[in-house]
Formats: structure tokens, sequence, C-alpha cells
């Protein structure tokens, strides 16, 4: 094990000039976690959110960006018997994934999929605990019911498309462009509705309105989903990419018994996510080797090239995943 390694770091708060290369000492891992030798980082919007001092990392984490990863375990701490080094891993992190080396719980660790390639499989943790999470555990969607993901085409959208439409769910998805929206309805959405040219709360209350809704949006959309739900349907929101803030007449929400709920993955317990990996494992793990479902691949990009990634991401052309290689 060096004792060094590279790593990109946020020099100060801004756009994706502040990334920067620097080095920074190998971790090692304490009882219950251990080190990764990245092969490859998934790039996320809450890199970017921390990047720009809007989304500062938990107490003890790492402050490097980067909250999912793969590649090989190269050290064990003490307590763990399920993982050994040189087994290869996708992993959630609490932070510090761009780097050559990320210290993570064992618990969050999953194996790759069969057959999966480790660029894939770095793209899994972070986008698929957080729709198994919110959109199943928190949003109880069943087959048969209709779900409506907003940005359909990123890759929480190219996750939740795929995963209710395998359950049996009608999928709806809003995308900013006709090409964005063609990768939705490809994907398994029943169709997929460009909110440049089309309105989406019109077109869901003439299907009966949606069952549950998945935003990233926030800002005046609020009021456009509560609107857009059925009787009895379930608003879960994960972000505010137009602000938190909206005014809401709660009169509706208890003449047609809505829910509102939402949640962020980082600051949950590590239990919470240790019991979120499990269920992955147990319900989505067998679709992913199965081919059923699998990970939509935007573009890859050096470790060196971190700022260029986040400028792509930033840029809202890609469709799905973007990665940094690393090994």
């Amino acid at each position: 094990m060096p004792h060094s390694m590279n790593a990109v770091e946020i020099t100060k708060a801004g756009g994706p000039e502040v990334l920067q290369v620097t080095q920074r000492a190998v971790p090692h891992p304490g009882p219950g976690e251990v080190v990764i030798k990245i092969a490859y980082a998934g790039v996320n919007r809450p890199d970017a959110l921390q990047r720009a001092g809007m989304y500062a990392p938990p107490p003890n984490a790492s402050d490097l960006p980067g909250l999912e990863a793969s590649g090989t375990i190269v050290e064990v701490g003490s307590g763990i018997s399920e993982w050994a080094e040189g087994d290869k891993v996708c992993a959630l992190l609490p932070g510090g994934g761009y780097a050559e080396f990320a210290l993570t719980p064992a618990a969050h660790c999953l194996p790759v999929p069969e057959e999966m390639g480790l660029k894939e499989a770095a793209c899994l943790p972070e986008t698929f605990f957080t729709v198994w999470s919110n959109v199943f555990q928190r949003g109880g969607l069943q087959g048969g019911e209709t779900f409506l993901v907003h940005g359909g085409s990123s890759g929480i959208g190219t996750t939740a498309i795929q995963l209710a439409s395998t359950i049996g769910a009608r999928v709806f998805a809003t995308a900013g462009s006709d090409e964005k929206c063609q990768a939705c309805v490809d994907l398994g959405a029943e169709k997929a509705i460009n909110y440049r040219t089309e309105d989406f709360v019109s077109i869901m209350e003439r299907e009966g309105g949606a069952n549950l809704i998945l935003d990233m949006v926030g800002g005046d959309y609020i009021q456009r989903n509560l609107r857009s739900l059925a009787d009895d349907g379930r608003l879960v929101q994960i972000a505010f990419l137009q602000g938190p803030k909206a005014e809401i007449n709660f009169s509706q929400m208890m003449t047609r018994r809505l829910t509102l709920t939402g949640s962020t993955l980082r600051p949950q317990s590590d239990l919470a996510k240790a019991r979120i990996a499990e269920s992955l494992l147990e319900n989505v793990w067998p679709l992913l080797e199965a081919k059923r479902i699998a990970p939509v691949m935007d573009s890859e990009f050096n470790l060196l090239d971190a700022a260029k990634a986040h400028t792509r991401m930033e840029s809202s052309s890609h469709i799905g995943k973007i990665v940094l290689r690393v090994a």
C-alpha cells in the first residue's frame, strides 16, 4: 500500500474549475470498514452541490467529492467476515470517491454483478440506493400503479424507469429534448413528456393522475406535481434544482388524501444504508445479473479531468451516468 495517492479536491466553493488535483494520505480502515482501490467513480449531482458549497459532508466523512465507486478491496478492518482483500465490489461512499483509494463501511459494499464491468458497476450504488429507497421503500410503488419521474434521462431517471417498468407499473417521464424523451421510451416509459413543449400536468390529468411522483426539481414543480397526482397519490422529493420553497394549499392534501414525503441519502445512518444495501442485494441484484435492467452510460473522463465531467453534467446534455476512470 502506498502512503499517498492522487485525489481531486474542492479548493473553494465555486464552479467546476475549483476541482484541483492534489496528494492525500491513503486512508486505513477502522472496525467494520474497508479500503477500496478505486477503478471508476460515479459523478452525481450531489458532488456538484458540494463543490458549490451547498451540500456539506457529514461529520467524520472525507471532504473529497465522490459518493460511489467500484474497485478492489485492498484492506479490511476488524470485525468483517463478508469481504476479503481482493474482492471486487461497488460501494456507496460517505465521500472520497474522487481518489485512488477510498474508505467506506463494509456493509455499504455490494458485489459487482456477474458479467458486469467495473465501469458500469461504479454507476450503481448512489443511483440505485436512492431510487430503491425512495420509489419502492418510501413511496411504495406497486405493479399496475401510474408512476411519473422527472428528469427521466438522468442517472436517477433511467434507473427509476427501468425498475418501475420491471414490476409492471405504468411509467411516465419528463425530459428536456425529443432525443432524451426517446431514450426514456426505449427504457420502458409508456410516454415521455418534453417539458419544453408539453404540459405534464394536463397530460397526467388525462391519464387519471399519478399514484407516485419522484421529483428532483422542486420550485414551481411542487404545486404542479400535487395537481398531477391521483387521489391518495404520493409525492417523493429527493432534490430541489429549482429551489426548496413553494406555496401549497394544504386543503387539497386533506380532501384528496395526498402524501408528501422525501429523503436525502447521505445524512442517513450507516445502519439505514446497510439495510438498503441488503434489500438491493435481495431484490435488485438478480435483475442486474439477469440483464433485465442495466445502468445507462453517458461518458467517461479521467480522474484528472473531473472538472470536465462536472461541466458535462451541469450542461444537462447527458443521458445516463458519467464516470471518472481512476485506475
